[in-house]
């Protein structure tokens, strides 16, 4: 059973992990992505804002715990925080619990790779001069909302 999440709250990474603990799982990986600090002068990166089409999201994310049981015969744990996320915050937590090392390992990387390129999460900086700008070609969207 995996474990998806998208919150606005802070995340909690002992939870993501508790997700994918088990009796049959002698292994957990675990990454978390945070925001990093950028020091550009006034174009400082003092946050990212994530946005996200969650219904979608949600969608994508239980086909990609499907396919990482399938592949790996691990569990999923997905939490993405939305919002503002401060400079030194947690924004994502991905958790794989697994048999054995090597699946856990690689559940994990495999489902990072996949979010970070399918799953409809966006991400807008936010600088210290105030100005905020889409990455990825996103600015059409951004401009939309």
């Amino acid at each position: 059973m995996s474990a998806l999440l998208l919150t606005r709250e802070p995340l909690d990474v002992a939870s993501a992990l508790a997700a994918v603990a088990g009796p049959a799982h002698g292994a957990t990986a675990v990454f978390t992505g945070s925001t990093r600090e950028d020091d550009a002068g006034p174009h400082a990166i003092v946050a990212l804002f994530y946005d996200a089409y969650p219904e979608m999201a949600f969608g994508i994310l239980e086909a990609l715990a499907d396919d990482v049981a399938a592949r790996f015969g691990a569990v999923l744990s997905v939490h993405h925080r939305l919002g503002e996320v401060p400079v030194g915050e947690t924004a994502l937590v991905v958790a794989a619990g697994a048999p054995h090392r090597a699946e856990a390992f690689a559940a994990c990387r495999y489902a990072m790779e996949r979010i970070t390129h399918e799953v409809p999460i966006w991400k807008q900086d936010v600088r210290a001069d105030g100005t905020r700008e889409w990455r990825d070609g996103m600015a059409a969207i951004g401009s939309a909302r």
